[in-house]
């Protein structure tokens, strides 16, 4: 497995030969499918960073995301949400430009 991007809380690896990805989340690491890849990244990016900064929004700070067809839970404090945009973020353009590299 090759790592893909670390960030400060978390680690996504490639696996070439099982065709998956896994999300080292500190307190678990999950395998996925580049669908569920894809999955994550849309629940992602559709997190409303905003709203953790108001407290009529977001009271606690936290956002509770699900992975996998419910299969995992994880509740994210702001800090550990942006880096994990950040992660999903650099994941992509790393994984767009080893596939231009391997394709070429």
């Amino acid at each position: 497995m090759k790592v893909v991007f670390q960030s400060k809380f978390y680690t996504l690896y490639q696996s070439d030969k099982e065709k998956c990805h896994y999300l080292d989340m500190n307190q678990k690491t999950i395998k996925l499918s580049f669908c569920q890849l894809l999955a994550l990244r849309t629940k992602v990016q559709n997190i409303s960073i905003e709203n953790h900064f108001d407290s009529d929004l977001n009271k606690h700070g936290f956002e509770v995301l699900m992975l996998c067809n419910k299969e995992h839970l994880f509740i994210l404090n702001t800090i550990e949400l942006l880096d994990l945009k950040t992660l999903v973020d650099y994941s992509f353009i790393s994984l767009d430009i080893d596939h231009i590299v391997t394709t070429s």
